[in-house]
């Protein structure tokens, strides 16, 4: 394992570590998520709507319109409940509460009038008193709210028989509730809280408490209670944990068992909102009598008494984003259970959950660090893949509500950064590397293999290119004088200087030889103007060691100047990759090559630093150059027409090199006629030479001995030194 691979583990366990520290404490954002989970799964799959003994009675906007706006005097509600009793229903339970006196009783009325004798209000009918003589002795349960004023509490119409530890200090906590009317509380067969989430910020009714508590007394939901009172079962048997006080299980309810959350809470398995559910108050309390239907409807059933109607502001939504009425949610709580169609979410839940993102996503940490990033991304999406489908086929066979997005997010999150942190690895080292191999190749060179396909490959390709060859005079001799070590001190230095300007000229350094330097343009991409760039390179080496021989930076001392030979020739070359399958380098063969190498080779013979054959010449027009005669190459059967680089176009416009240029071409004639006066012309042309550049003396003390250079020119070159001239 390397260390940017530890590192890479490291990182990505704290992450794993800090994500499962998170789900653990169970912010309110997961929360958010995981409920907003559940409720696309019961969007997809919605609990269908079966005839249940459950009814609605609706206190409507046509029962506003008939019997006057809300509230209602309770005289009304008296005749509701006797005509429902009447019916048959099972269980009639308020969705209402009935905590202040009745404005619109008689009594009540006649005492609000001045002057009326007091005597004669207290003949006349209470309307609290008439439903609470309705209600008694019938199974009617009224609700009750929470309060944030007071201690009071309700009574508790039922017993409690737990198994297991107590579970009474799991349910919500219960300070304080709106009291209700004495006779209504005293005559009412159960009182059951109407809060379906108390305490919850979030709009939406996903689980109701179906207890509350006090500390010491555990108090019915609304639902439960008209479920127990039709079943005419005077206690309610919870189950707690067997080990551990505080936690709810189930709850037995007569004839039935409800799976509840460690809190006594219960998940509502909504169905869509329809209107077989609900009954018009109106029809039940018409003058002629409700209709035969109606009665048979109600007959055996729970009726649940509240309002739809939206001024009374009791609209809630329901896990499949319905707004529905606040009692239809009581309906469906007692729907489900006669349904005997569950969701749970077990205590073990949130535990698996946890442990789920830290094993994921350890898993992930390892598979992103040791292999390749497509197959850890191909894993990735099978862990999300499998974490939905596992949690949907436990929503869809067993009713579980197991979130699949927290660990999903985890992961994602962890995969993220672990792909992340191996990004920036690899890209610190691939610009390593192209740091280090930009001393050795182009960026051109490397630009092509980071981007073309196939680029490291065997084979060529024959495309025109500049060659050059750069070589030390006297390296032996100079090597001769210093240790090893030195001499590769030397070269360093010298070779370091020398190639930069190969780089920065758009040049490809081709490699290394000894004290010999082999670079060429335009491959492996096209440049243009190659040769011009090739020219400008050699002036800038000449300009550069002239720099290091000025500060001595070899150390040899005062005097002891360091000189070098450039050849540079334009032709045909195959270049491409060339070596074994396993180890190549990217280099250019051909008599391009060959003659570049040779025409370095002449800088000694001709005494000039800086040397070009013809076909380089003609691209480089512009440049100063002087003829330096046609020179046999080895393995040529041809001399080669060859000049001398004394400069860029600066000073080939300059007037010093138009004076020395123009002694020079009289100097060629000469040559070439066997002139007497060539002596006094080379004397004029040292002058010349010496306003211009340095190096160009040695060349004319040299030129007198190799003047068959100048007198026996190949025809072929002869019409490329005019093509040249014109």
């Amino acid at each position: 394992m390397t260390r940017s691979q530890q590192i890479g583990v490291v990182i990505g366990l704290v992450i794993v570590a800090a994500l499962t520290i998170l789900r653990a404490g169970d912010p309110g954002i997961f929360k958010l998520i995981r409920g907003v989970t559940f409720d696309e799964y019961q969007r997809l799959l919605p609990r269908a709507f079966e005839p249940m003994p459950v009814r609605v009675i609706d206190i409507d906007e046509a029962s506003l319109r008939q019997f006057g706006q809300w509230p209602w005097p309770r005289d009304r509600l008296a005749l509701l409940v006797d005509r429902l009793s009447d019916m048959g229903a099972a269980a009639i339970a308020f969705d209402i509460l009935f905590a202040e006196p009745d404005r619109l009783s008689p009594r009540n009325v006649v005492r609000e009038v001045e002057g009326v004798d007091p005597s004669l209000a207290e003949r006349l009918p209470d309307n609290d008193e008439i439903f609470a003589r309705s209600i008694s002795g019938k199974p009617v349960v009224l609700g009750f709210g929470l309060s944030n004023e007071g201690n009071y509490r309700p009574p508790v119409k039922a017993g409690f028989a737990f198994t297991g530890e107590s579970p009474v200090s799991a349910p919500p906590y219960l300070a304080a509730s709106t009291p209700l009317r004495p006779q209504l509380e005293a005559n009412a067969t159960g009182l059951g809280h109407i809060s379906l989430n108390p305490g919850n910020p979030s709009p939406v009714v996903r689980a109701v408490p179906l207890f509350l508590t006090d500390g010491a007394q555990l108090y019915p939901n609304l639902a439960i209670e008209a479920l127990r009172v039709a079943q005419r079962a005077s206690t309610y048997v919870l189950a707690g944990a067997p080990d551990r006080a505080g936690v709810m299980t189930s709850a037995k309810i007569g004839d039935f068992v409800v799976p509840l959350t460690a809190a006594g809470e219960f998940w509502l398995y909504v169905s869509p909102d329809r209107a077989e559910r609900y009954i018009s108050a109106r029809q039940v309390l018409a003058a002629e009598g409700a209709a035969l239907e109606i009665s048979a409807a109600i007959d055996g059933s729970i009726v649940f008494v509240g309002t739809s109607a939206a001024g009374l502001q009791d609209i809630r939504v329901t896990a499949l984003g319905e707004n529905v009425p606040g009692v239809s949610l009581h309906a469906q709580a007692v729907e489900q259970i006669l349904s005997s169609r569950f969701l749970s979410r077990p205590d073990w839940a949130d535990g698996l959950e946890i442990l789920t993102i830290a094993v994921l996503g350890c898993l992930l940490v390892v598979v992103t660090t040791f292999v390749s990033p497509a197959v850890a991304l191909v894993c990735g999406l099978l862990i999300t893949a499998m974490a939905l489908v596992a949690s949907w086929l436990c929503f869809l066979y067993a009713g579980l509500l197991l979130d699949p997005l927290a660990p999903i997010v985890s992961g994602s999150i962890t995969h993220f950064a672990a792909t992340s942190f191996r990004i920036l690895v690899i890209d610190r080292e691939r610009r390593e590397v192209r740091r280090a191999f930009g001393h050795y190749i182009s960026p051109s060179l490397l630009h092509r293999i980071e981007h073309t396909r196939d680029a490291l490959r065997l084979g060529g390709d024959d495309r025109e290119l500049t060659v050059m060859f750069v070589d030390v005079r006297n390296f032996t001799e100079i090597s001769e004088r210093l240790a090893p070590a030195d001499v590769v001190a030397f070269l360093n230095t010298l070779l370091d200087a020398l190639s930069r300007h190969v780089v920065a000229n758009e040049g490809t350094l081709d490699k290394f030889i000894g004290d010999s330097i082999m670079a060429f343009w335009n491959a492996p991409v096209d440049v243009t103007n190659h040769a011009t760039k090739a020219v400008r390179a050699a002036l800038a080496m000449r300009e550069t060691l002239a720099e290091l021989n000025l500060a001595d930076a070899f150390g040899f001392g005062p005097g002891q100047e360091v000189r070098i030979g450039i050849g540079i020739h334009t032709g045909l070359a195959c270049v491409g990759n060339m070596g074994a399958k396993t180890r190549f380098n990217y280099s250019a063969v051909g008599d391009a090559v060959n003659v570049a190498a040779r025409i370095e080779s002449c800088c000694k013979e001709v005494g000039f630093d800086i040397l070009i054959s013809d076909s380089t010449a003609r691209l480089v027009q512009a440049m100063a150059l002087l003829d330096a005669g046609a020179i046999p190459l080895k393995g040529k059967s041809s001399r080669t027409k060859i000049l001398a680089v004394v400069g860029d176009e600066r000073v080939a416009t300059s007037r010093e090199f138009a004076a020395l240029d123009a002694v020079h071409r009289q100097l060629m004639q000469a040559l070439l006629l066997h002139s007497r006066n060539s002596r006094k012309l080379i004397d004029t042309a040292k002058l010349r030479a010496e306003q211009v550049v340095s190096g160009l003396a040695e060349f004319y003390r040299r030129i007198s001995g190799r003047s068959d250079h100048f007198r026996e020119l190949p025809v072929d070159s002869e019409k490329r030194v005019v093509d040249a001239e014109k």
